[in-house]
Protein backbone atom coordinates (compact mmCIF):
# COMPACT_ATOMS: atom_id res chain seq x y z
CA UNK A 1 0.00 0.00 0.00
CA UNK A 2 1.30 3.27 -0.95
CA UNK A 3 0.41 6.96 -1.59
CA UNK A 4 1.72 8.70 -4.24
CA UNK A 5 2.85 12.49 -5.10
CA UNK A 6 4.25 13.56 -8.99
CA UNK A 7 5.93 17.22 -8.77
CA UNK A 8 4.03 20.14 -8.45
CA UNK A 9 4.29 21.11 -12.43
CA UNK A 10 0.56 21.93 -12.51
CA UNK A 11 -0.63 25.69 -12.04
CA UNK A 12 -3.41 26.47 -9.88
CA UNK A 13 -4.99 29.28 -7.84
CA UNK A 14 -3.19 31.68 -5.72
CA UNK A 15 -0.39 31.22 -8.61
CA UNK A 16 1.00 28.14 -7.02
CA UNK A 17 1.79 24.83 -8.08
CA UNK A 18 0.16 21.79 -7.62
CA UNK A 19 0.35 18.35 -7.50
CA UNK A 20 -1.54 15.04 -7.75
CA UNK A 21 -1.84 12.31 -4.56
CA UNK A 22 -3.13 9.42 -4.84
CA UNK A 23 -3.01 6.13 -3.27
CA UNK A 24 -1.94 3.06 -5.71
CA UNK A 25 -4.48 0.24 -3.54
CA UNK A 26 -7.12 2.13 -1.56
CA UNK A 27 -9.33 5.29 -1.61
CA UNK A 28 -9.54 4.89 2.26
CA UNK A 29 -5.41 4.76 2.41
CA UNK A 30 -5.43 8.04 0.63
CA UNK A 31 -8.51 9.86 2.23
CA UNK A 32 -6.40 8.94 5.81
CA UNK A 33 -3.57 10.31 4.63
CA UNK A 34 -4.39 13.42 3.24
CA UNK A 35 -6.34 14.00 6.25
CA UNK A 36 -2.70 13.31 8.20
CA UNK A 37 -2.08 15.81 5.73
CA UNK A 38 -4.16 18.52 6.31
CA UNK A 39 -5.78 18.62 2.77
CA UNK A 40 -8.81 19.58 3.08
CA UNK A 41 -11.77 16.86 1.84
CA UNK A 42 -12.93 19.44 -1.04
CA UNK A 43 -9.17 18.82 -2.64
CA UNK A 44 -10.38 15.61 -3.49
CA UNK A 45 -11.64 14.63 -7.16
CA UNK A 46 -12.74 11.45 -8.36
CA UNK A 47 -9.57 9.45 -7.46
CA UNK A 48 -7.06 12.29 -6.40
CA UNK A 49 -6.43 15.22 -4.06
CA UNK A 50 -5.06 18.21 -5.81
CA UNK A 51 -2.07 19.32 -3.75
CA UNK A 52 -0.16 22.82 -3.39
CA UNK A 53 3.65 22.71 -3.75
CA UNK A 54 3.44 23.92 -0.24
CA UNK A 55 2.93 21.03 1.50
CA UNK A 56 4.94 18.45 -1.46
CA UNK A 57 7.97 18.08 1.24
CA UNK A 58 5.66 17.42 4.15
CA UNK A 59 3.50 14.69 1.86
CA UNK A 60 7.11 12.81 1.42
CA UNK A 61 8.18 13.10 4.77
CA UNK A 62 5.01 11.55 5.74
CA UNK A 63 5.75 8.79 3.88
CA UNK A 64 4.01 9.56 -0.21
CA UNK A 65 6.67 7.82 -2.18
CA UNK A 66 8.03 11.07 -5.32
CA UNK A 67 6.93 9.58 -8.41
CA UNK A 68 6.95 11.27 -11.85
CA UNK A 69 3.33 12.85 -13.32
CA UNK A 70 3.94 9.31 -15.92
CA UNK A 71 4.59 6.71 -13.40
CA UNK A 72 1.75 7.97 -10.71
CA UNK A 73 -0.71 7.47 -13.81
CA UNK A 74 0.12 4.11 -14.68
CA UNK A 75 0.35 2.87 -10.89
CA UNK A 76 -3.36 4.48 -10.57
CA UNK A 77 -4.51 3.32 -13.66
CA UNK A 78 -3.23 -0.43 -12.53
CA UNK A 79 -4.57 -0.44 -8.97
CA UNK A 80 -8.28 0.02 -10.71
CA UNK A 81 -9.04 2.91 -8.89
CA UNK A 82 -8.74 5.83 -12.05
CA UNK A 83 -12.00 7.38 -12.47
CA UNK A 84 -11.90 9.32 -15.44
CA UNK A 85 -14.42 12.05 -16.35
CA UNK A 86 -17.41 11.62 -17.94
CA UNK A 87 -17.77 12.65 -21.38
CA UNK A 88 -20.57 15.76 -21.94
CA UNK A 89 -22.67 15.54 -24.39
CA UNK A 90 -23.16 18.34 -26.29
Amino acid sequence: MTVLIDPPNWPGPRGLMWSHLVSDSSLAELHDFASRLGVPERAFDRDHYDVPETVHARAVELGAEAVSSRELLLRLVASGLRRRKRRQLP
